[in-house]
């Protein structure tokens, strides 16, 4: 039994991506609208990204900025790349927890409101050096 645990372990550790992430869990904005954001950058070098975000008028730019930042640093730091050959290879929002609340209404009513979180990803990868 214990055999194949480790078996399967050194296979998972041995298929397990290299390339720097950076992942940020329950933002408190919908993955619809950050979806908007990230597809702006997605495919695009690390400062092309960065000054894209930096004039995106959009609620979670900043929030995307930010990752962004947080995965390059990773990238610096944990796996010894290079800034200037880093691009976003994939990025993208998948939905969180709901957080449910209500609001009065007329008539002794009460009608739900949905605040929506999302879970933001962005891997890096650096650049074929032609």
């Amino acid at each position: 039994m214990a055999r194949n645990q480790r078996e399967r372990k050194a296979a998972r550790v041995a298929n397990k991506d290299k390339r720097p992430k950076a992942v940020a869990r329950y933002i408190r904005l919908s993955s619809r609208k950050v979806k908007i954001v990230i597809d702006l950058i997605r495919g695009k070098s690390v400062e092309e990204a960065l000054a894209i975000l930096a004039y995106t008028p959009k609620a979670a730019a900043p929030v995307v900025e930010k990752l962004l930042l947080s995965a390059i640093a990773n990238a610096e730091n944990n796996l010894e790349m290079d800034r200037s050959n880093l691009y976003v290879a994939e990025c993208f929002a998948d939905q969180g927890p709901t957080l449910k609340r209500y609001r009065a209404q007329s008539m002794g009513r009460a009608t739900p409101i949905r605040k929506r979180t999302s879970h933001i990803t962005i891997i890096l990868d650096q650049q074929a050096k032609v």
